[in-house]
């Protein structure tokens, strides 16, 4: 990094310091004004600084520029604290700190020693700085200084009360050059690398000195695109999260050529890439955002605030030129949404709980979507981790503590053993590292050297063994990323004093994995039926696809799914969720752990004993059949069966029948009011008041217990002259319908060897009904 002697932002120290003794300030300062290195140092004058910076690499650099103006390391007077690596002690007067660990920081009481606290990039709106700023501004006790280059900072003045200030950034003159074939075309994907080379020989064509900055969604992009340029006579530089502290330095200081420098939106704000002329500007980003339920991550055209910021990149240094991919009229959104408004809500919702304030009470810059804000709350509620104030349990300041997401941190403090423990924790940081240590190879050579290393074609033994065990050569395992997650294991096992990282995989996984279902069996899925659909698999509420790069088998039937990511899919509702890292389980398991429910088919009698069959169902396939003795529910259903065919218990099951016949025709005629119940169901109702649990109960029961309170005993009687049910004549039984509404009476013959039908006067009075006799299709009136 070069600065001059004096910045933009200079002529505001005065008024910032005296501001800043009032209270809290937010400042808008233009890219390239100063403002990430001079407000810190003015800040020092009234005590320690602690700076949070939403990206790592802008942590590191700008304590590294810093400390190196002061002839230090960092560490000393500067210094900087992220994830696996820092650079300070308690005498740092000032740290720059991701959010994160400003968090971690915030519960553990270790912001006290701060007397002044600066959110930089504020524009960048992530949940955890916004997060972050509503924890300050509730708690107080420190100097609040809030800074961007695109805020609107007299809205963000109005939420704190505070003075807004703003520097002009010292800019040279930038020209705006749109690569595309018509003047509306959104950024895509579409042949980027070649298009983006296409432009960099352009730009490299019109001027002849300056380097050039690339800006691509992500890593991915960027090698496809570093192949596309690899002829080029110059330094094909990276420049994203995942690259070595050396490679950062590398991209971040001049060299003896032409450098360009494919970078993701790190690259945007914060970090002086020294030398760039030229910044070809693909405009896309991943971002995510709610798609029917779920945070989904995809490829998006960036906002108009972005696209002004990375074309300021061109002219920190010398008069410059931006090249972009899309139509000089594309409808690009004027902001990027805030995190808070684009992703799911159960890290905030936790944190705020660690830190002693419910989100619910906490006021945000912008408001949390209360359907979002409310899923968050039942599943951390569902998990133990939030009490009735919604403040963190015992549990939830456990899962906080872990430096990975909630989901694995819960299966991690949810294993029975220290042995699982470390198993999980091996797992989760694989998968949180940056990138997996081990990938799926794509040629049979490859795939069989894996099933030489790692036999069980298993995901999740297949990481923890990655992270325990260097991988053979031959597999081309990703060293910084097992590094990385090797570190991570470290540093939890150490967190919850379990055993350092061993060298081996002894465990035995299929108890871990059982443990793990039943710690959360919402992540168990299980293959479709149809053939046709076999990668697709569901739990009964959502569907998920094996991804490309897992092992799980063609023949196996259920899994864990341990690690998916979301992505839109067609239609505009239509969500996409792939499955990374699956984990076979035993389809019985799922019988064993009570997530199946059970269908029970026909009674069936073996050697004089009842038994019923049992269909398992789960996610809507049947995947297990079993015969067994009715228990519980079962045997009450099957006891009511009993009972109705007059099996057992005779004669209740008939007097059953015939008491809610009865009581239907005495509610259809307005004697009272009410519905009458079906036979079984009231049957089962009733037999479970009475406790029955098996069919040996039955042996505690009588007929009388089983009557149906329905017409009172004292009518029932002439109730029963005057509408019966059944009637009989000589040689002639009939079965007796009431059509209430026709008024009208049908006779249906039942038994009897008489021919001709019945006569009015040897039936019941019936006054003002019509009465009809049916002997199979032979209707007549009686009369």
């Amino acid at each position: 990094m070069s600065h001059a002697d004096t910045l933009p932002i200079d002529p505001l120290k005065e008024r910032f310091l005296d501001a800043l003794d009032q209270g809290p300030v937010v400042v808008s300062a233009a890219t390239g004004s100063g403002k990430s290195t001079r407000l810190p140092v003015w800040a020092m004058a009234r005590g320690p600084v602690l700076v949070v910076e939403p990206r790592r690499v802008a942590c590191t650099a700008l304590a590294g520029f810093l400390a190196g103006q002061r002839g230090q390391a960092p560490g000393d007077e500067v210094g900087y604290a992220v994830r696996f690596d820092q650079a300070c002690t308690d005498r740092t007067r000032l740290v720059f700190v991701t959010p994160g660990i400003a968090l971690r920081w915030l519960q553990e009481g270790r912001l006290a020693r701060f007397t002044t606290i600066m959110l930089d990039e504020f524009h960048e709106r992530r949940w955890d700085t916004d997060l972050l700023l509503a924890l300050l501004k509730q708690h107080g006790g420190h100097r609040l200084v809030v800074t961007s280059a695109t805020l609107d900072g007299p809205a963000l003045a109005r939420y704190l009360a505070a003075p807004a200030l703003h520097s002009e950034g010292r800019g040279y003159p930038v020209s705006v050059h749109h690569h595309a074939d018509n003047d509306r075309r959104m950024p895509d994907a579409r042949d980027l690398p070649a298009r983006v080379r296409v432009a960099v020989r352009n730009g490299l064509v019109a001027r002849d000195d300056g380097d050039v900055l690339v800006f691509l969604p992500g890593r991915g992009e960027i090698q496809r695109t570093a192949a596309a340029l690899g002829d080029l006579n110059a330094d094909i530089l990276p420049l994203h999260a995942g690259i070595t502290g050396e490679a950062q330095r590398h991209a971040l200081t001049p060299g003896p050529r032409r450098r360009v420098i494919l970078a993701t939106n790190v690259a945007e704000t914060s970090l002086t890439i020294p030398g760039v002329t030229l910044v070809v500007d693909a405009g896309l980003e991943r971002r995510t955002h709610q798609r029917n339920g779920r945070t989904v991550l995809s490829l998006t055209p960036i906002s108009q605030a972005s696209a002004d910021q990375r074309r300021g990149r061109a002219g920190r240094t010398a008069p410059g030129r931006v090249i972009r991919l899309w139509g000089e009229n594309a409808p690009l959104e004027a902001l990027t949404p805030p995190e808070i408004q684009r992703e799911e809500l159960g890290e905030l919702v936790l944190a705020a709980a660690c830190a002693g304030s419910p989100a619910t009470a906490l006021d945000f810059p912008d408001p949390l979507p209360a359907h979002t804000l409310e899923r968050a709350r039942q599943q951390l509620h569902r998990l133990g981790a939030l009490d009735d104030h919604d403040l963190a349990t015992e549990r939830g300041r456990a899962l906080f503590a872990l430096p990975v997401d909630t989901f694995f941190a819960h299966l991690i403090v949810a294993m029975p053993d220290a042995t699982a423990q470390g198993f999980m924790v091996d797992l989760a940081a694989a998968l949180s590292a940056r990138q997996r240590p081990l990938t799926l190879p794509r040629d049979e050579d490859g795939r069989r050297a894996l099933a030489d290393w790692e036999p069980r074609p298993c995901d999740a033994t297949t990481l923890v063994r990655a992270v325990r065990q260097a991988p053979p050569e031959s597999l081309k395992p990703n060293r910084a990323a097992r590094d990385e997650a090797r570190q991570l294991a470290t540093r939890m096992r150490a967190l919850l004093d379990l055993p350092a990282l061993p060298a081996s995989l002894d465990e035995d996984v299929p108890a871990i994995l059982a443990a793990a279902i039943a710690a959360n069996p919402r992540a168990v899925f299980l293959r479709r039926e149809k053939e046709r659909r076999r990668d697709a698999m569901g739990n009964g509420g959502e569907e998920v696809r094996v991804g490309e790069d897992s092992r799980f088998p063609e023949d196996a039937e259920a899994a864990l799914v341990l690690d998916s990511h979301s992505l839109p899919g067609k239609g505009t509702r239509q969500t996409l969720t792939l499955a990374t890292c699956l984990a076979p389980v035993p389809v019985l398991e799922l019988v064993t752990q009570g997530l199946a429910q059970p269908e029970t088919g026909d009674v069936e009698w073996h050697g004089g004993e009842p038994v019923v069959t049992r269909h398992w169902c789960y996610a809507g396939r049947r995947i297990h059949t079993d015969t067994t003795r009715p228990e519980g529910a079962a045997a009450r259903q099957v006891l009511a069966h009993l009972i109705l065919d007059g099996e057992c218990l005779a004669p209740a099951g008939e007097r059953l029948m015939d008491d809610l016949d009865a009581w239907r025709l005495y509610l259809a005629l307005g004697h009272d009011q009410g519905e009458a119940p079906e036979p079984a169901p009231w049957l089962e109702q009733r037999l479970a008041e009475m406790g029955v649990e098996s069919l040996d109960d039955r042996a505690l029961l009588e007929p009388e217990d089983l009557c149906f309170p329905g017409i009172p005993d004292w009518e029932r009687e002439r109730f029963d002259e005057k509408y019966p049910r059944f009637v009989t004549l000589s040689d002639l039984n009939m079965r007796v319908h009431y059509q209430i509404a026709q008024r009208r009476v049908e006779l249906e013959h039942q038994s009897g060897n008489r021919k001709a039908a019945p006569r009015r006067w040897e039936l019941p009075a019936w006054s003002g009904w019509r009465v009809r006799y049916r002997k199979a299709s032979r209707v007549v009136d009686v009369v």
